[in-house]
């Protein structure tokens, strides 16, 4: 078969190889060796009257391909029983999955830095109003999991065990004296409270409370904070307690 190669730069013997076998349409996994190798020594052949300088890796290549097809035109060796026929192209067909591995890996490479290069950047320029801007609270998505009902409910639970706590002897006696417990200074209190612990139970907050009037107004309190946005109150189960995490920076 005559061969009219156009002569071309390839990056090794192995990139030849591959030209060769496409050009042929073969299979990379059963090359016509005794085909490949003639076309593959025209190419060297050329190469010796144009570029003497890298010939020496393609001399290698085609000493190991005269090597297999020497082997492929001799009688098969016996094979034992048990054991399987060594293929003499094996070795090479390895080298040569690898090598296509790695070129197909370099063209996508060389496809994404293209890419990048069509891609511009720009500095941010952001004014300074927008910046600072900070979106208004969502009541509706900041008490999204948990309901009134269930509130209430944990209210009215304290104030059944801060009424238990008085003893029904005891509060008989004495001067009692109305205890003033300001809304702003339990919310001061409690800003202060959820920046320190960051995270604590509702219930626990309110059971801390000494008497009825401290427990409506910490109520009250944390109600005015979640909507401010201070703070954001969560509940996994139904039944679980309620958990409140503070939004406040450190």
């Amino acid at each position: 078969m005559d061969l009219n190669l156009k002569l071309e730069t390839f990056e090794g013997p192995l990139d030849l190889l591959l030209h060769l076998i496409e050009k042929n349409k073969m299979s990379i996994f059963d090359i016509q060796i005794v085909e490949i190798t003639d076309q593959y020594m025209e190419y060297v052949d050329e190469m010796k009257r144009r570029d003497l300088g890298i010939l020496s890796e393609f001399l290698v290549m085609a000493a190991t391909l005269l090597a297999i097809k020497s082997k492929m035109l001799l009688p098969a060796a016996p094979v034992e029983e048990g054991e399987e026929e060594v293929d003499p192209r094996a070795e090479l067909v390895q080298q040569l999955l690898e090598y296509k591995m790695y070129k197909c890996m370099a063209y996508e490479l060389k496809d994404r830095q293209l890419d990048a290069e069509l891609v511009m950047y720009k500095e941010p320029t952001i004014p300074d109003e927008v910046l600072a801007y900070e979106e208004p609270v969502d009541l509706e998505a900041l008490v999204s999991d948990i309901t009134l009902s269930r509130l209430n409910s944990i209210f009215q639970d304290i104030m059944k065990k801060q009424v238990d706590k008085i003893d029904p002897i005891r509060s008989k006696f004495g001067k009692i004296e109305k205890e003033e417990v300001s809304l702003e200074d339990k919310m001061a209190f409690l800003e202060s409270y959820a920046k320190e612990h960051k995270h604590f139970s509702f219930r626990s907050l309110l059971e801390a409370q000494s008497t009825k009037t401290e427990v409506i107004v910490t109520f009250l309190a944390i109600l005015e904070l979640m909507k401010m946005g201070t703070i954001v109150i969560s509940q996994e189960k139904i039944f679980d307690d309620i958990e409140i995490d503070s939004q406040i920076a450190a």
